[in-house]
């Protein structure tokens, strides 16, 4: 039965929100004539179609399992604040809201994290169901719900279920989404019920996308092919820990070293720890993992890791470009440095554009806070999952970065008839068969295999994976090959955890001390997460952490047949780093490490960010400090929006003084004004800016010369075919008959990228003019790259006049950063793979955006593939401790999944333009902003 509808006054604009509704009516009509006259979708749609899904946001529904009444007021931008009087009600409340606006996306969501991708999209999607059931998302879901998590969050859980059911009773999938209705020309799908588990399994998808350095691995191990020890060390430096400074600095931190310090330097756990360097050695690879599995020297090995890679990027991202890309901003302030009194904590986490955006808005409030009721939650969830995950309550606030920690291993499996060899001895695989439905056509059976200790065979998912393995050459180290070597991963989020349970707890917080209890139950993904509350300010690391034997720091793939490579246990929960209140007043958190090594007993990761955006935040802040200013909300705003690139302070200098003469190349005249754009200019990169234009075009083409051109087949862009010389598993290359490679990688995923590990590359090669890097065969480029850093340089500055001259024309007058560097944002399913007219319907764009790679403005680009936006700043929030209705935020898209809605993407041109909405808290400050009012009844 359909819940009770006492007033049907649906999708109505409130008073604030009526010029919207004008605006998506005509644009709805537009598209419905456009359909009706072009193709046979307008046979089926029609304005009720499009407009059937949008949600009632006014007049009062009864819904059966509430225990009294509960109000959402939406704002002029649709964004939700629930208020009930029970636990229970609030996330019944919420789970109905949500599938209000974002059921679409809640169903794809949890179709991927279960592999059943097929059973919406047919048989283009059983391939990465086919993967998706091996790590098996759900199974682990599952585990959790019925094993680790409390009572209460259970509760919780089955009361958002309970909501979102209440809203798909009765319901088609056309009066649902558009996007249903879409699909119903090739597909009978229908939405079933939404389970608990379904919430625990998005835990799992982001953690996939934010799971560390397993592309690292990959990448380390199939550059062995081209380079050797030394260069690939050249392109993984160490982490600059003098001049980027680490996270934690002061505080508990010292004391927990000295700690360790006094009992010898190790842990008193009694857990076996690795006290491995983040060196470029062994991030080059030298180490006994390099050896012993046979990486070094193993085409077949390469093809081997180029079909994983294949298959993991197959994979469909929950919030990141598969595990590329990943980063964040969040900083805050204490009192003392502020104009409030109060601290201020800043919040971006950089994720891949996507539409809607991966974030919810919305308002958690009990009427009255009580142990019958007791959230007052504000911030930025995911539609599907309860609670608020980034944001503030009455007490305190919180924001999270990805810290990046090391919490995946790939592991070379020697497979045999019965089983993988396992210190001498052969053990069975656990097995279990999946079955995989598929939208008009034919179920698929699969057999997924583990081993003793629960890690996936990946390699069972590729047919190139089982056929190279069968061939690979490894050295005498390892076993006999037998059947062929396989690749199985050890991950954290495999095992079942408590994040779910860290939420609500998190929520609920009203101190530091509740604070640091409840992230010690966040086990996957590891997170940096601040704290501020009215005069505090903290951090902590959570995070279930392996550690590893001393002769494994897990940069590169494993042996599996050795005991010695696995994992000896998980840093202590009590030995995390952690800081508060520091003497200097305020903590930044960036992707940089989190720790000196020198100073701390565990490994954490080899592959840190290189702390770029960090320190530029940090130097914001000193400067105002040190002037004597105090910071504001809005400094924090602009902080946020710095473009200011680091690398470009680092190189412009030196391109000003390379020599374009007349002989160097045809045309040096106009290679010479271009040069000129670089004359003082402030390294700022606004989107009108010509100068950033052109240095970003002359950076990515030093990139190819020195680097990219050098790089396997397995890490360049896809279609992009070099001669080389040929590499042979037998012995040296033979020089005299080049062949032709072309690059495997999509654009976005390609080497070199740009980021800021190439930054410390750079920089790390400066001093030296004539390293090999800065020498280019004659087969790679034209003349005048090939003899040293000058000429490779100049050579990048010709290349890149043409290149744009190509793209943006003659006139340097009109050249223009945003005019190279776009954003579009796509609908994740249709707006991808749909029929053309369909893409049009449900993507929305280009955007001109300001900011670029590594910079505090992140909006990320692949150097390797061009100039478009991949990765984003997909939110941006400040909040004030000292008046929390003072506090700002704004989101990517808006409120709603529904394409012609006017809350679909009403935030995402202020969002551009680097602007932040008010963010109301308080009971009064909702009210004077509420323009519609849905009352939900028992």
């Amino acid at each position: 039965m359909p819940p009770n509808i006492t007033a049907t006054t649906g999708d109505k604009p409130g008073k604030s929100g009526r010029k919207k509704g004008r605006k998506a009516r005509l644009i709805v009509l537009v598209l419905v004539l456009a359909l009706v006259g072009g193709v046979a979708y307008g046979a089926y749609w029609s304005v009720s179609t499009v407009r059937a899904s949008f949600p009632q946001t006014t007049g009062s529904i009864t819904l059966d399992g509430l225990s009294g009444p509960v109000e959402v007021k939406r704002d002029g931008y649709g964004i939700p604040q629930v208020y009930a009087s029970s636990d229970e009600d609030l996330f019944m409340a919420q789970g109905y809201v949500q599938a209000q606006d974002r059921f679409y996306e809640m169903d794809v969501r949890r179709h991927m994290t279960s592999g059943r991708l097929s059973e919406m999209f047919g048989k283009g999607q059983v391939k990465n169901d086919e993967f998706l059931r091996t790590l098996g998302w759900d199974r682990v879901a599952k585990q959790e719900y019925d094993t680790k998590l409390s009572a209460s969050t259970k509760r919780y859980l089955r009361a958002y279920a309970k909501g979102v059911n209440a809203y798909l009773r009765g319901k088609d999938g056309k009066d649902i989404s558009l996007e249903y209705a879409a699909l119903g020309f090739t597909n009978d799908y229908k939405p079933a019920q939404w389970t608990p588990v379904d919430s625990v399994s998005w835990l799992k998808a982001m953690a996939w996308d934010l799971r560390g350095n397993m592309q690292d691995e990959i990448d380390r191990a199939l550059m062995t092919s081209r380079l050797g020890p030394k260069q690939i060390a050249d392109l993984y430096p160490d982490y600059p820990y003098s001049r980027n400074k680490a996270i934690v600095q002061e505080g508990q931190y010292n004391a927990l070293t000295r700690t360790f310090e006094q009992s010898g330097g190790s842990p008193t756990s009694g857990t076996s720890t690795s006290a491995t360097s983040t060196s470029g050695t062994s991030r080059g690879g030298s180490t006994g993992r390099s050896s012993s599995s046979g990486s070094s020297g193993s085409s077949a090995l390469q093809s081997q890791l180029s079909g994983l890679y294949k298959v993991l990027d197959g994979v469909p991202t929950a919030v990141g470009v598969n595990g590329q890309g990943i980063g964040s901003n969040s900083w805050v302030v204490d009192g003392s440095h502020t104009i409030t009194g109060h601290p201020l904590l800043a919040n971006d986490p950089h994720l891949s554009a996507s539409l809607p955006s991966v974030w919810y808005q919305m308002g958690l409030h009990c009427r009255t806070v009580s142990s019958k009721c007791q959230y007052d939650v504000t911030g930025y969830t995911f539609a599907g999952m309860p609670g608020v995950v980034i944001g503030h309550n009455q007490d305190i606030a919180w924001g999270m970065t990805n810290s990046g920690v090391d919490v995946t291993d790939l592991y070379l499996e020697k497979l045999t008839g019965e089983g993988y060899l396992y210190d001498g001895t052969v053990r069975p695989f656990k097995t279990r068969t999946e079955t995989i439905d598929v939208a008009g056509g034919a179920p698929k059976k699969i057999v997924v295999r583990q081993t003793a200790d629960g890690m996936p065979l990946l390699s069972d998912r590729d047919d190139e994976l089982v056929t190279v393995g069968k061939k690979a050459t490894v050295n005498t180290a390892a076993p006999d090959r037998g059947d062929g070597y396989g690749i199985a991963l050890r991950w954290t989020a495999l095992d079942p955890g408590t994040t779910m349970d860290a939420v609500f707890a998190i929520d609920r917080a009203a101190n530091w001390k509740d604070f640091r209890s409840a992230a010690a139950l966040f086990d996957v993904p590891s997170q940096n997460l601040v704290y501020a509350d009215s005069t505090n300010i903290g951090y902590t690391l959570p995070g279930k952490i392996p550690t590893r034997a001393k002769k494994d720091d897990g940069s590169i793939p494993a042996p599996g047949w050795d005991s010695g490579y696995k994992w000896t246990g998980f840093v202590p929960k009590a030995a995390l780093p952690y800081e508060y209140n520091p003497k200097r007043g305020y903590i930044v958190t960036a992707n940089q490490a989190v720790i000196d090594p020198a100073k701390y007993p565990y490994t954490l990761t080899t592959d840190w960010g290189y702390g770029t955006r960090s320190q530029r935040i940090t130097d914001l802040i000193e400067s105002k400090i040190k002037g004597g200013g105090k910071i504001s909300t809005d400094d924090m705003r602009q902080m946020q929006l710095d473009n200011s690139s680091e690398i470009a302070k680092l190189l412009v200098p030196k391109l000003l003084k390379i020599d374009i003469k007349d002989q160097d190349v045809r045309g040096a005249k106009a290679v010479r004004e271009a040069q000129d754009l670089l004359q003082g200019w402030d390294y700022t990169q606004e989107a009108d800016s010509a100068a950033a234009a052109y240095f970003n075009a002359v950076w990515r083409n030093i990139l190819k010369l020195a680097f990219g051109n050098k790089l396997p087949r397995e890490l360049r862009v896809q279609g992009q075919c070099l001669w080389v010389d040929p590499v042979t598993t037998t012995g040296p290359a033979d020089a005299t008959n080049k062949v032709r490679e072309c690059g495997q990688r999509d654009p976005d995923q390609a080497q070199p990228d740009g980021g800021d590990r190439w930054f410390e590359v750079v920089r790390k090669l400066m001093d030296d003019p004539k390293s090999d890097w800065w020498s280019t065969p004659k087969s790679l480029t034209r003349p005048g790259a090939q003899n040293n850093r000058d000429d490779l340089f100049k050579r990048a500055l010709i290349d890149a006049r043409w290149e744009l001259t190509a793209k943006l024309g003659k006139d340097i007058d009109t050249w223009s950063w945003g005019r190279l560097h776009r954003l579009f944002l796509k609908n994740q399913t249709l707006g991808t793979d749909g029929p053309g007219l369909l893409q049009y319907v449900l993507n929305r764009g280009p955007w001109k955006l300001s900011g670029g790679e590594a910079t505090v403005d992140a909006t990320g680009w692949n150097a390797a593939g061009g100039y478009g936006v991949e990765w984003v700043p997909s939110m941006r929030m400040v909040v004030n401790l000292g008046d929390l209705d003072k506090s700002k935020w704004i989101n990517l898209t808006g409120a709603s999944g529904h394409a012609f809605s006017a809350h679909y993407t009403d935030q995402t041109s202020k969002w551009a333009d680097g602007e932040l909405l008010d963010w109301n808290y308080s009971a009064a400050a909702v009210d004077k902003d509420t323009s519609d009012t849905l009352h939900l009844k028992p």
